[in-house]
């Protein structure tokens, strides 16, 4: 493994937008500085995803100086955000859980809607470190995520990726291959690695900064989504479902939990602590 290495980093600055690429991310106790953050949420008050509204894969959100947002979208005129002051929350369900978010104004409101097609709202988590635990079966005392799935960070490894593309190509939906990884939305990506080396991974240090391994990540019908067309397929659930079934889930990458603070930067080497 004296050969790996950090290959690239990705940061949803709202969640279920289109990535952003970065070179170097300071990483929080609750993930990559500016990941999902924010979420649009409907009238009732749940976080929207791509699960129900596929076509968010074409909306863009560029983080501004103070944490703000710049948002864009085809057929929308941009539309910056400032961050909401402080003050009265908005109790946003994130599939079950309840967290208190900041609401966004009028405008950011409004924008959002006509993205989407019906009346949603822009939220804010204002204070990751108190706002939403990390699953306690996975979790230790005080750990935090933002608006993340379920946990911190997400890493995977370009020869897994290759791995499984070599497997749709045997099955039959080979056309719809092969898969770029913006399909499976991490947050690192590692290069240098054997396939599936990453099951067996317990601790690994990315560069300067530590991580715990928490549990492999079962994928849905996001991982169906081109996050160009925003159009969807069979693939890769129809050969993950053959070939990465692990209990009930369905699992490409894994989940990771900080250990340490510090800056993650493209080249960083990748080390197996246990």
């Amino acid at each position: 493994m004296g050969n790996a290495e950090l290959h690239s980093i990705h940061i949803h600055p709202v969640k279920a937008f289109r990535p952003v690429g970065l070179t170097e991310a300071v990483v929080e106790p609750w993930g990559l500085a500016g990941d999902r953050r924010w979420a649009v949420i409907d009238h009732g008050g749940k976080v929207v995803t791509q699960r129900q509204q596929p076509h968010l894969a074409k909306a863009a959100a560029e983080l501004s100086p103070g944490g703000g947002l710049r948002l864009s979208a085809p057929g929308l005129d941009p539309h910056v955000v400032p961050v909401p002051q402080p003050g009265a929350t908005v109790t946003v369900d994130i599939f079950g859980e309840k967290v208190e978010a900041v609401a966004a104004g009028a405008a950011a409101h409004a924008w959002c809607s006509a993205l989407v097609g019906a009346e949603v709202r822009l939220v804010h988590m204002d204070d990751p470190a108190g706002r939403r635990p990390v699953d306690p079966d996975y979790a230790r005392p005080g750990e935090t995520v933002s608006f993340a799935d379920g946990f911190p960070l997400l890493i995977t490894t370009l020869s897994s990726l290759d791995s499984l593309n070599s497997l749709i190509a045997e099955g039959d939906h080979a056309e719809e291959g092969p898969l770029p990884m913006n399909r499976f939305r991490p947050s690192v990506v590692v290069t240098g690695t054997a396939a599936w080396a990453e099951d067996d991974w317990q601790r690994i240090a990315i560069g300067e900064v530590t991580f715990r391994v928490a549990k492999p990540c079962g994928r849905c019908v996001v991982t169906t989504t081109d996050q160009t067309t925003a159009e969807r397929g069979k693939e890769p659930l129809r050969t993950l479902g053959r070939h990465r079934r692990f209990g009930g889930s369905l699992v490409f990458g894994q989940n990771l939990v900080p250990e340490s603070a510090g800056t993650l930067r493209l080249g960083d080497p990748l080390t197996i602590l246990g």
